[in-house]
């Protein structure tokens, strides 16, 4: 097989596609073979292969981190690509409808009243007036 030729297989195969369209294809592949290399290392650090894999905690982890980030990419490249998503920013402008409203409030004492009158009913003016007659003052003792 020549070169052209395999150089136009493998732009028409779909895995080489999803792993040059795909980012986070390519990230979980990077992942798992530093995972793995690394996990290489530490076995080879002069201890027998099968006490390493007992008792070197980072080993395990390292493993266990290849291992998940090959089982995210085999899964990435079954799966068909998701299209990108489009944010629409409703939340977004919510909260900025909802900021605005409250320094709106905060700062104009004329809208400030007329939210807390509909919201309690408007303040009642009253003028106190007492039922009550005043108390009349002890008499003053006679006789100093």
């Amino acid at each position: 097989m020549a070169a052209k030729d395999r150089i136009q297989a493998a732009q028409t195969n779909r895995y080489v596609q999803r792993l040059i369209e795909d980012e986070d294809l390519r990230a979980n592949l990077m992942s798992a073979y530093g995972a793995a290399r690394s996990a290489y290392g530490r076995v080879n650090n002069g201890k027998p292969a099968r006490q390493a894999l007992m008792e070197d905690r980072k080993l395990q982890n390292e493993l266990k981190a290849a291992a998940r980030s090959l089982r995210d990419a085999t899964s990435a490249l079954r799966e068909e690509p998701q299209p990108a998503r489009r944010r629409r920013g409703r939340g977004r402008g919510l909260i900025l409808l909802l900021v605005g409203a409250g320094l709106a409030i905060a700062l104009s004492e004329g809208l400030r009243s007329k939210v807390l009158d509909t919201l309690f009913g408007a303040e009642e003016e009253f003028d106190y007036s007492s039922t009550t007659a005043p108390a009349t003052p002890a008499p003053a003792p006679v006789g100093s």
